[in-house]
């Protein structure tokens, strides 16, 4: 299994011969306002081929329709049904809806949606358009999971533990999004994760790996781009798994082997 982050919540999967986008935006300004500060990891243009297209909501930093226009029609994007509708009614017929608690199978891949905790709604007046999924990928040798954007709940790790820790396996990896929490915004872990929740998170999924994402990548109006990553470092150091969290800067690899596998191995 190997995973590249290309920026914000835009990771290439690579699972079993199967390769998944998230979220996918390469925009070069943030809804056309906030600058990005490093490059896609991975120019559009030199994407392998695609499988298939996951997007979690409809927020302008996990739905880019820039980037979606550049993507060959015949790649599925599986979004939220309402999140669906809209992309339909805009030109996308290649979207198809996942509802939480639906699967879908993409080759070897299973992939099934849970509700996240976050208000996805791309505008303040379309609360019709504001679900949000997590999505869990399971194949034979793997399993991981992709937040998307969530804050932290009892729930959150719900459907690791139903379809992955009950069956007795282990979950590889957690793709956990962070974020620095301001002082004067009580309200931000509501629907988002700082870097103390997803470590809380992680340990509740009980995965062997965690790669952070959502940072490096954008300015924001309430924290600066690498805010939550400095944060995440520094609590890090006297962290008793802190050789598993695996800080992957836009552009950077993890290849990650199975525990009876050599390292040599793919």
């Amino acid at each position: 299994m190997r995973i590249t982050y290309i920026g914000h919540a835009t990771l290439l999967l690579e699972i079993g011969g199967v390769r998944i986008l998230t979220d996918p935006n390469f925009d070069p300004k943030l809804a056309g306002l906030l600058r990005r500060v490093a490059p896609p990891g991975i120019p559009l243009e030199e994407l392998p081929p695609l499988d298939a297209v996951l997007v979690t909501h409809a927020h302008a930093d996990h739905l880019s329709f820039a980037s979606l226009d550049r993507f060959p029609r015949d790649v599925p994007v599986f979004a939220p049904p309402a999140v669906m509708r809209w992309l339909r009614r805009r030109g996308y017929s290649q979207a198809e809806p996942v509802a939480p608690g639906e699967s879908i199978e993409i080759g070897d891949v299973r992939i099934t949606a849970a509700a996240a905790k976050h208000l996805g709604s791309r505008y303040a007046v379309d609360r019709w358009r504001s679900a949000a999924n997590m999505y869990l990928l399971e194949h034979i040798d793997w399993a991981l999971f992709f937040a998307g954007d969530t804050g932290l709940s009892p729930d959150t790790h719900r459907l690791v533990e139903e379809r992955i820790h009950r069956q007795g396996r282990r979950l590889d990896l957690a793709l956990l999004p962070i974020g620095h929490a301001p002082w004067w915004k009580p309200g931000f872990r509501s629907g988002h994760l700082t870097y103390e929740d997803a470590l809380t998170l992680w340990e509740r999924l009980g995965a062997r790996y965690f790669i952070p994402y959502h940072w490096g990548t954008f300015h924001h109006v309430t924290s600066g781009p690498f805010d939550a990553i400095r944060g995440l470092r520094q609590r890090l150091t006297d962290h008793v798994r802190r050789e598993h969290v695996h800080i992957l800067d836009p552009g950077g690899t993890l290849q990650v082997h199975r525990p009876d596998e050599p390292t040599g191995g793919s």
